[in-house]
């Protein structure tokens, strides 16, 4: 299961800031969820954000996604983007 979220970042967010709360959710948040195989973040030219994860199945995904609305780490993440923005995308692999 391949999970995209793309987004921006809200007016007036620190860059930095928000960099440093992706580093630290996926540190301390997203490497501890059960079947998260990999996780990125990237950023377009324009502002606009990405972030993929490679998930073992969409149950691991849905659990995680359980946790991440209760996790003070990914509340602090959320803090930073524009919820306006924000599109999320599930993709089923082939192998």
């Amino acid at each position: 299961m391949i999970e995209i979220m793309t987004f921006r970042l809200a007016p007036g967010a620190d860059e930095a800031g928000f960099k440093s709360a992706d580093r630290r959710v996926q540190t301390h948040f997203a490497y501890h969820q059960a079947g998260l195989l990999r996780r990125t973040t990237a950023r377009r030219d324009d502002g606009v954000w990405i972030v993929i994860a490679l998930w073992r199945s969409g149950q691991d995904a849905d659990a995680s996604g359980e946790d991440w609305n209760r996790d003070d780490l990914a509340a602090e993440f959320m803090s930073f983007i524009d919820a306006s923005s924000v599109r999320t995308e599930r993709y089923a692999t082939l192998d």
